[in-house]
């Protein structure tokens, strides 16, 4: 007698599953990629879901809720998940979508996106995914078009296409519904500034020429640490709030996990322990503390290298409304578009006794235009707002702080000749960061000062450090005249 059950047709099956778990498409295509057994580390799933998230907003044509960082370890899956997987799997919904894939090399771009090809044509996935039920007629759905199906660029039937690209290439004529790129920066060029200078220049300003929609394409960004201005700082920096969702996960325990509460899933103080334990750890820590920092710790300064636990700063939506003192301190530059930032940099100290840092003005100015800002900046501030100069040592430094007064006439002003250490000055205003009583305004600048100071003393730039110091200095050795609110 014939079952009188329906016939489950096993490809449709796991077509409908893989369509709406981008970690079961992993799991599922797993074997095509990669012959050996997966570890199932909770990262993996992890990074699928948080990918699909921003695929989703994508696919339905919705504003990007952000862009995505994600820092991560060698030896983590991270290639094979994002840059081989993922456009595989965004085809199967969305067989329409460009995709633009690029590595710090054209050789590295083009490997990943072959394996991306091999996906598409091995035969589960076309069975699976080769065509699609619409309204009960199949209908071709991902294939290959045979006139355009090389390792670097292939285009679907349907519109959809990958491209592969090194850092630093242009990509004329086409645009992306997603951005993909996986180390944008060869580890063993980290330290050359002008490796990094030209792979922030082509994220900043290639890059987002390649979009079929600012509003709604997503660029994700997958690399481990190198460098304190590589392509995750300037992505950081240039960001505006809520723009970058940052996954940091390091290979072993430490406050630069993100978000903060993946910190429950490392096992005995380890990401993977069994790809990333100790023993293997050790064994690259030995190869360099530096490399080891940035790459395994998604800390590019070895360790012990920073001043201040920036973690530690509170991040506030409003501040008080009285003050015991507050500065305005000024650490001048005077060269235009280049060299140093001439920073003024707001502070206060609340009548509780923590110190908030309020604002911070910077930028590369001519001496005309510093001038111009000082001085609208200290009409914005007030007069009850005590305003800082650096002099810089010389005749030189001396006739630019006279004018600065000058400039200010009407104003408290005050000058000082600092002398010694940066880190030396430094170090009282990192032991109030420290010990959690600095708080800090939220506005477009935080990302760009947090840099710098996480960095500290080994940060590229040190204006914005040298103005907390002195306006944090003045601060605590000021007294409150009694009876008296600010």
């Amino acid at each position: 007698m014939p079952s009188l059950l329906p016939q489950v047709n096993e490809s449709e099956l796991v077509a409908s599953i893989c369509r709406e778990s981008f970690y079961e498409f992993v799991r599922e295509f797993w074997d095509v990629v990669i012959p050996e057994d997966p570890i199932w580390n909770w990262h993996i799933e992890y990074l699928c879901d948080e990918m699909q998230k921003v695929a989703e907003h994508m696919f339905a044509g919705k504003k990007k809720k952000h862009d995505l960082i994600i820092n991560i370890s060698p030896g983590s899956t991270k290639s094979t998940i994002c840059s081989v997987m993922f456009p595989a799997w965004v085809w199967s919904i969305k067989p329409t979508a460009g995709i633009i894939g690029g590595s710090f090399t054209y050789d590295l771009a083009m490997d990943l996106s072959r394996k991306n090809r091999d996906i598409i044509k091995c035969q589960k996935y076309r069975d699976c995914f080769g065509t699609k039920m619409v309204n009960g007629v199949p209908v071709p759905w991902v294939e290959l078009r045979t006139d355009q199906d090389t390792k670097s660029f292939f285009l679907t039937t349907r519109g959809g296409m990958r491209i592969a690209v090194g850092a630093g290439g242009s990509i004329m004529g086409r645009h992306a519904d997603i951005i993909l790129i996986d180390d944008p920066l060869d580890p063993t060029q980290a330290l050359s500034e002008a490796e990094i200078k030209s792979a922030n220049h082509w994220m900043n300003n290639v890059l987002p020429t390649r979009m079929k929609n600012k509003a709604v394409t997503p660029t994700i960004l997958i690399m481990q640490r190198l460098h304190q201005n590589d392509c995750t700082a300037n992505m950081l920096v240039s960001s505006t709030k809520g723009s970058i969702k940052h996954i940091c996960l390091p290979a072993e325990l430490t406050d630069k996990v993100k978000p903060k509460h993946l910190r429950k899933y490392y096992k005995d103080g380890f990401m993977d322990p069994v790809r990333l334990s100790r023993a293997v750890l050790e064994n690259y820590r030995l190869k360099g503390e530096y490399g080891y920092a940035g790459q395994f710790l998604q800390w590019p300064v070895p360790l012990g290298g920073g001043m201040f636990k920036t973690d530690r700063i509170i991040l506030e939506n409003s501040t008080p409304n009285k003050w015991k003192h507050r500065v305005r301190y000024w650490d001048k530059a005077a060269t235009r578009d280049a060299g140093a930032y001439t920073v003024g940099l707001l502070m206060g100290k609340d009548l509780k006794g923590a110190y908030w840092v309020m604002d911070v003005i910077r930028g590369r100015w001519d001496t005309d235009k510093r001038e111009q800002v000082m001085r609208s900046t200290a009409e914005a501030d007030g007069r009850d707002v005590l305003i800082g100069l650096e002099q810089e040592p010389g005749s030189g430094g001396k006739d630019s702080a006279l004018a600065s007064i000058r400039n200010l006439a009407g104003y408290r002003v005050f000058v000082e000749r600092p002398s010694g250490d940066k880190a030396v000055r430094a170090d009282p205003f990192s032991v109030q960061v420290n010990n959690d009583n600095v708080h800090m305004v939220g506005a477009h600048w935080n990302n760009a000062y947090l840099n710098e100071l996480e960095f500290f003393p080994e940060s590229t730039y040190k204006d914005q450090v040298d103005a907390s110091s002195g306006a944090f200095n003045k601060l605590a050795a000021m007294k409150l005249r009694p009876g008296v609110f600010k």
